[in-house]
Formats: C-alpha cells, structure tokens, sequence
C-alpha cells in the first residue's frame, strides 16, 4: 500500500480498472466539453426548468459551491491534496493561505490548463496536478496534512465511495483531515439538479446522508465537523 502507484496512467494495473474506468471517463467527458465551452442539446423540458435557466447564466456554479475552508482553511506550510480539483488553484486563495497545493483530477483539460498556469501563478506552492480517478491517488503513504474533493461524489455510488475513503486514509497523515461534501437529496433543489446533470452527460444518485455517514463510519472516519449548502452537505472528517 506505501509503493507510490505509476503517475503514466492511474488506471493501469488498477484491481478497480474495469469497474470504475468507463463511469470516469463519461463523467470526465461531461466536464472536458463543460472547459471546452462546447453546447449541450438538451430536450426542452429540461430547458424549461428554472435550474437551467440559471446554470446557462452562471449563476446556479455559486450556489452549488461548497467552502470547503470555512470548516477546514488550508494553513501555511500544509500539504494539500484537491481530488477532482478542476481549476481550483486559479479560482481559490492559495496563494493566501500559503499551503502546498497537489491535485489529482479526470478531466485533462483542467488538469493541463493547471500545469500549465499553476506555477506562473506560485512555483512554491504549486506542485502540479495528476491525471486519475479518485479511487487510485497518485501520491505516496503519508503525504498530506489535508485531502478535499467537492464536486462529484454524486456521480458515483456508495461502492466507490469506500475504496475512495481507503485511498485518502493512506495518503493522509495521521491525525489529517478530509473534507469533502456529498448531495443532500433533502434539499429542495437536489432532483432538478441531478435531472439537469444526468442530460449534462453525468448520472447522480441521490443518497441519503445517512447512509453517507454510515460508510465513513465504516471506514474508521470520524466526523468532526459539518455544513449545509444549497445542494450539497459539507464533511470534515478525520481518520
């Protein structure tokens, strides 16, 4: 488990290659036209739907974003790692908070334009972006102070979501954390929004938070912090 997996291609020699590549790569399909600013044809009760009125204006990206420092802020000198990071570097205070940043993440798109952006912006605290699946982190036994994914546990199951927390245990130190945050289907816009992303190209499952306590639990996560958003349930967890 301590061995660093090969960075050429995270899902090669994986035991999870067969299961988990094919739902990675649509949902990484999803989000490379999404950076490629291509059009999505959606039918037109979907359009119809004032959630999508309010994703074509942009607006509906700030209200599903979960602040993931309120409850867990990066601090300085701290070994970071963003799964499924996007362009977070470029958007987020990194440079404030003065903490390393690592990312892994499916698109390619977002994982060039950060190699290729990130150091212009802070050589120190960039340390680069690997292409893979969050159920094979490219990193090493120990690595990190702090592991955060929002975004996407929505688009796959339960299932994966165990060998994903299996994963960020061993790349954690001891006493780190993980924030991550998980759809809430309570929430009055939760349907409509996994409606518009499963047309988007991406299927989401609603799950019920308990059953996402439970498998952390399961895990030997404990949850030391929580916050609600809009759409998405934020969690702090330590291992």
């Amino acid at each position: 488990m301590s061995k660093k997996p090969s960075p050429s291609f995270p899902f090669n020699n994986s035991p999870h290659s067969d299961k988990w590549q094919e739902r990675t790569n649509q949902v990484a399909y999803r989000f490379n036209r999404q950076y490629q600013n291509q059009t999505f044809e959606l039918p037109p009760e979907v359009q119809d739907l004032p959630i999508y009125q309010e994703w074509q204006a942009g607006i509906l990206a700030g209200r599903a974003v979960s602040p993931f420092w309120e409850i867990a802020q990066p601090q300085k000198n701290q070994h970071c790692l963003d799964i499924g990071c996007g362009v977070s570097f470029l958007i987020y205070p990194w440079r404030d908070w003065q903490a390393f940043f690592y990312g892994q993440e499916i698109s390619s798109i977002a994982r060039d334009t950060l190699n290729s952006r990130g150091s212009q912006l802070n050589s120190k605290l960039f340390k680069g972006v690997e292409l893979g699946g969050a159920h094979r982190l490219n990193y090493a036994l120990n690595q990190f102070d702090l592991a955060i994914a929002t975004g996407f546990s929505c688009y796959y199951p339960l299932e994966y979501w165990n060998i994903v927390l299996g994963e960020v245990q061993r790349v954690l130190k001891s006493g780190g954390h993980f924030v991550f945050d998980v759809l809430n289907p309570q929430q009055p816009l939760a349907e409509d929004w996994a409606v518009l992303e499963t047309y988007l190209g991406a299927e989401v499952f609603l799950e019920p938070l308990a059953e996402w306590e439970k498998i952390i639990k399961a895990a030997g996560g404990k949850l030391v912090a929580q916050q609600s958003g809009e759409l998405f349930e934020l969690y702090k967890v330590r291992f």
